[in-house]
């Protein structure tokens, strides 16, 4: 039987990615961050997943006004970099999980979550910087990848409870799964931040350390909090916290906190970070 180990929430701001890039990790601006990423890397190495769901949105690099799911997944063997306006990442392709993807697909549409299921998919900054700041810079990715895809760009968005119900039956789905694996669930995005109008560069990171304590503590809560709230206290791009409940979704009632991070700023956003596993007996 497939498992779900342990669950991943951590921003993707693309500055983070091109810092990278650019061997800029050490400069005065920067090392703080990263700095708080030094235990994640070191604990992945111990708690490698076979498959990574990586939970993450599009920013109109790949879909956009003329077609944008509310929920899809990645089925295909290999997926690539995509250029987002100066050229792809130069970091290594993403090798899926089509079996396991696939059942996935399978079960959460029986149960009622209507998934665009995609055989060719390019994916952006939102699922290969999370990658970055776990993995460093591998010439081969350590873990295969389901990515799935979340709209958090075009009204309307899903809301909370369909996201945090959306991570509950992934757990069932991969439970389901026969074969002995060991996944893990990402959500990425966030926090705080919007990058246009008369707010860009809001940051309101008390409000980004209570999503964080709920999250942790009573996800229950956090679903029903309303779009409208996340656009006024966490700016316009904060409704990507969303895809977290996806995350915590997956993880059951009950998890325990292993490693906790925040730092402001980095680019014009809030980053927070969090790793966590299942409470032990939790059903």
């Amino acid at each position: 039987m497939a498992k779900i180990t342990a669950g991943i929430a951590t921003s993707h701001v693309p500055a983070v990615g091109a810092a990278i890039d650019m061997a800029r990790t050490d400069d005065d601006y920067w090392k703080p961050m990263f700095q708080g990423y030094e235990f994640s890397k070191s604990w992945i190495k111990t708690n490698n997943p076979d498959v990574a769901i990586i939970v993450y949105n599009d920013h109109a690099s790949y879909f956009g006004m003329e077609i944008m799911p509310t929920f899809a997944i990645g089925v295909a063997e290999s997926f690539e970099v995509c250029d987002e306006g100066y050229g792809p990442r130069p970091v290594p392709s993403v090798e899926g999980a089509p079996e396991l993807a696939t059942h996935l697909a399978a079960s959460l549409i029986l149960d009622d979550f209507d998934l665009t299921v995609l055989n060719v998919l390019e994916v952006d900054h939102g699922l290969t910087v999370p990658l970055s700041l776990m993995y460093g810079t591998p010439d081969k990715w350590p873990s295969k990848v389901i990515p799935l895809a979340v709209n958090v760009v075009m009204y309307p968005q899903p809301s909370g409870e369909r996201c945090l119900s959306l991570g509950k039956a992934i757990r069932r789905a991969v439970e389901e799964f026969d074969e002995d694996l060991n996944v893990q669930v990402w959500g990425t995005g966030g926090m705080s931040h919007q990058i246009q109008g008369a707010r860009a560069g809001l940051i309101n990171l008390p409000w980004d350390q209570k999503f964080m304590d709920d999250l942790i503590d009573q996800p229950e809560v956090l679903q029903y909090k309303p779009h409208l709230e996340y656009m006024r206290e966490a700016g316009s791009e904060g409704v990507e916290l969303i895809m977290w409940l996806i995350m915590r979704g997956a993880l059951g009632d009950k998890v325990d906190e292993v490693h906790r991070f925040n730092h402001v700023p980095a680019s014009n956003t809030s980053v927070g970070h969090l790793i966590l596993t299942p409470k032990e007996g939790d059903a």
